[in-house]
Parts: structure tokens; C-alpha cells; sequence
């Protein structure tokens, strides 16, 4: 029986110059449809406003705007997804939540069973928050806890999420050349998830903290979770396919063994 796992990426992979960076979403789903033969494959994907942005300039620092962007986006994304996965013989589904579903058991039960009929029929669950609908800055506001949250409910074995770092380092990497990357980490400082969160991507609403803040949840409920780079999907490859940990960081309860 294949293990699920939930791969998740950011905006900041998928975009560049106020453009959906097409080789990279390529790669990706050539990464995602070569996990497919060894794994169930739930996908949370980011990048609908910055989709969006590609049709319709709006300042999307208002939230209405913002909104809008990703209702222009996210059938666009869903395209050129629809479009790439064809040429692996793969259907994938647009699933859109809201954070309010993981509080409601009975819609929550809806769509673990959805998800569900969708792995078993081979179709890829492609995940994002429902930006419209969602009230208080998008409720989860970032991928990386709509993400934590879906891996804990769907009982996923894994959450790896794909970002513009390698790994969680001591330091900003972008800042200092001498910061090292962390491999293995079995317990997060509660003081590391109320820093101010930072973003590199104009269109990205996630950041190293909110990355951290989904591994503390998970690691509170036993699961873990792999960061590394979404530039350089070899890290990722490795790790799933090859079981061999070359770079990225894997977030896991330390065994007592």
C-alpha cells in the first residue's frame, strides 16, 4: 500500500518578474508524476495572485484586490497544471478549502473522503486556500499551515514543502554567506515562531516562520516534515525517491531508540 504525502510550494518558486516561472512549474509536476508511481500525492500549491498578476495589474496589497488576483489565477494555474500532467497520463482535481473545514467534522469528513477517491483513482489533488471566501487575511493567510493541517487530518506520512531555501539554517541565508544548513530538527524554540515573518517573493504571503510554525505543529502530532529547495528539485528527488538526504532539513520527532 503506498504512503500519502503532501508536497507543498510557494509563490516564490512558482513566480518570478511578475510571471509564473513555466520551466519551474514544469519540473515540478515531472517531479510530482514521477512520486505518483511511489506514493499518493496530495499537491498544495500557491501562486494564484501571482498568476492573476499576469492578467490583471492590481495592487494587491488591498485585500480585495488580492482576492480578485487569485479568482483570475487559479483557473490559469489549473491550466497550465491540467496541461503538464496530460503529458504523464496523470488527471489532477482543483480542491479549494477553508481553514474553517478542519474545525467542522462534518465537512472535514467530506473532504478526507473526496481526497480519498481521488488517490485511489490516480488523480492528484491540487490544494490551495479559498482566497475569496476566506475572512481575517485569508485565515491561514500561507500554504504552509493550510498544508500542516491537511497532512495531520488526512493521516499523510509526510509534509515536504518546496521553497527558495535549500533548508532551515542557523541564519538568513540570503543575508549571510557563512550561514549553516541544519539537516535534522527535533524540537523548535517557541521563540522561533513568533519572529517577524519575512518574504523574499512580492506575491509570496509565507515566510521561514510560518514554515516553522507548520513543522511545530506537525512535530506536536507526530509527523514530520521536509524543507528544501524548490529551484533544485535533486534534494527533493533524492530524499523520496532515493532515500538519500543530501540537502534539506527533515523536521521529526526524535526516536528514543
Amino acid at each position: 500500500m503506498k504512503q500519502t504525502i503532501v508536497v507543498k510550494v510557494g509563490s516564490a518558486v512558482l513566480s518570478e518578474n511578475g510571471k509564473i516561472a513555466l520551466e519551474r512549474l514544469q519540473s515540478l509536476v515531472t517531479l510530482l508524476a514521477t512520486l505518483q508511481t511511489q506514493y499518493n500525492v496530495i499537491f498544495v500549491s500557491s501562486g494564484a495572485v501571482a498568476a492573476g498578476y499576469t492578467l490583471k495589474q492590481l495592487d494587491k496589497n488591498i485585500i480585495e484586490n488580492k482576492q480578485v488576483l487569485a479568482a483570475l489565477g487559479q483557473p490559469l494555474l489549473m491550466k497550465m497544471y491540467k496541461q503538464e500532467f496530460k503529458e504523464y497520463n496523470l488527471l489532477c482535481s482543483q480542491v479549494l478549502l477553508e481553514a474553517t473545514v478542519f474545525n467542522d467534522s462534518v465537512r472535514l469528513n467530506y473532504m478526507k473522503n473526496a481526497v480519498n477517491v481521488m488517490l485511489q483513482n490516480n488523480i492528484i489533488p491540487i490544494i490551495n486556500e479559498n482566497d475569496v471566501t476566506a475572512i481575517d487575511e485569508l485565515v491561514f493567510g500561507d500554504n504552509d499551515q493550510l498544508a500542516a493541517h491537511l497532512t495531520y487530518h488526512i493521516d499523510a506520512s509526510l509534509l515536504v514543502i518546496l521553497t527558495d531555501i535549500d533548508g532551515y539554517y542557523d541564519d538568513n541565508p540570503h543575508i549571510n554567506p557563512d550561514a549553516t544548513l541544519i539537516k535534522h530538527i527535533h524540537k523548535i524554540d517557541p521563540k522561533d515562531l513568533e519572529a517577524q515573518h519575512s518574504s523574499n517573493s512580492q506575491f509570496a504571503t509565507g515566510g521561514i516562520v510560518t514554515k516553522l510554525k507548520a513543522a511545530d505543529f506537525l512535530l506536536k502530532h507526530n509527523k514530520k516534515m521536509f524543507l528544501t529547495s524548490g529551484f533544485n528539485l535533486k534534494y527533493a528527488r533524492d530524499y523520496l525517491i532515493e532515500d538519500n538526504h543530501t540537502l534539506g532539513t527533515l523536521f521529526e520527532v526524535k526516536s528514543n531508540g
